[in-house]
């Protein structure tokens, strides 16, 4: 079964003119040409629309994750099924990791508002060693200092150091500039951390507060990367039905 340019928009629910970038932006197939010059698709765009519907639905950032998921979506579009696959895994993988830093942060404010014993097991690392450590450039640590999020200590020879405790304040940095929070409003939350006037850090990631200056795509940042995750398992399974609507249509 062939389908018009308007009857796909209105089985997947967008805008022609969407169905039109899809193509440009090559993340469907090319559709064939009618002899009167329109598009034709086949149910394999309309599948592939659908499955990036889902691909996009939770807007991540961190570590490239909006950039992995389109790639993924274009590589259906070229029928590698195979790459497609190692994509998603490596979505996945991504995304725990970015799981696994968000709590840490959770448990470094919670620890900061509810102090207990806490060796200084971090030997002092050099403005480079903490970039490489935290997975982060150099220019954004030196950003983060011009903005005031983070007073660091000098050596006699004038050379920044970072201790245990700077590298726990630049991984909650570094977390919510993930979620695409700004300084502003990083600023205005190490303040209230520091006043250890927060009772639960994950409700400040979770549900910020309405005046706070957000620019974040999605201001639930632990709910989005779980959601995003669950998505990547969803289009992972649809990648075979996907595949075997190829063999019929392509």
């Amino acid at each position: 079964m062939i389908y018009h340019t308007s009857e796909v928009a209105k089985l997947v629910g967008l805008h022609p003119n969407t169905i039109r970038r899809y193509e440009e932006w090559e993340l469907i197939p090319k559709p064939q040409r009618a002899a009167n010059g329109y598009r034709i698709f086949t149910q394999y765009h309309i599948e592939l629309i659908r499955l990036a519907q889902v691909a996009f639905q939770i807007e991540v950032l961190q570590s490239g994750l909006r950039r992995k998921m389109v790639d993924v979506i274009k590589a259906l579009a070229l029928y590698d099924f195979s790459f497609a696959r190692q994509l998603i895994l490596d979505y996945q993988y991504l995304a725990n990791h970015e799981i696994a830093q968000a709590h840490e942060a959770i448990e470094i404010v919670e620890g900061i508002i509810r102090p207990g014993a806490d060796e200084d097991t971090q030997p002092p690392l050099t403005r480079s060693e903490a970039a490489d450590y935290l997975e982060v450039t150099v220019d954004a640590l030196r950003n983060w200092e011009l903005n005031g999020l983070l007073m660091v200590k000098r050596r006699t020879n004038r050379y920044r150091i970072y201790n245990q405790e700077d590298l726990k304040r630049l991984k909650i940095i570094r977390t919510l500039r993930g979620a695409n929070y700004s300084l502003e409003a990083i600023l205005r939350l190490l303040l209230t951390m520091d006043q250890k006037r927060v009772s639960s850090i994950k409700e400040v990631l979770n549900t910020p507060e309405p005046d706070e200056d957000i620019i974040a795509v999605c201001d639930q940042l632990l709910t989005s990367l779980e959601q995003a995750k669950k998505n990547a398992e969803d289009i992972m399974q649809r990648i075979d039905h996907l595949e075997e609507t190829a063999k019929i249509t392509h």
